[in-house]
């Protein structure tokens, strides 16, 4: 089971994790009018933790909450928690920065609406 701050926000459904890149930053030195070869290190790139799935109800108005839940852990500043992911690894210090859904809401036997939530460990804080 997954969460972020202990809250389990995707688990009504299908869903999955992806690291995003780890590493420098850089930059060609042409961009700077520096014209030697090669690039600049300027820092290390803030990691991005990328989850993917469906929320699922039984009902469009249980579903209404679930979306509803995970809107509400967007928050200005963002305040970072742990984020746990469906293997029991854990991130700390992420922050919740995005929420996309998909356009359709599916509905029949269970409603389900696919999304993606983006969380981000930041190197300075907010």
């Amino acid at each position: 089971m997954s969460s972020f701050k202990s809250i389990d926000l995707f688990g009504s459904g299908p869903h999955r994790t992806a690291v995003g890149p780890r590493g420098q930053l850089s930059w060609p030195n042409t961009r700077f009018d520096i014209y030697d070869p090669g690039t600049v290190p300027l820092g290390l790139v803030e990691l991005d933790i990328t989850i993917t799935g469906r929320l699922v109800a039984a009902t469009e108005s249980s579903l209404r909450t679930l979306r509803d839940a995970v809107a509400a852990e967007l928050i200005h500043p963002p305040t970072p928690g742990t984020l746990v992911d469906t293997t029991g690894r854990s991130w700390a210090g992420m922050s919740f920065v995005e929420y996309r859904e998909e356009p359709v809401v599916d509905g029949g036997r269970v409603w389900s609406i696919g999304y993606t939530a983006v969380f981000r460990k930041y190197l300075v804080a907010p």
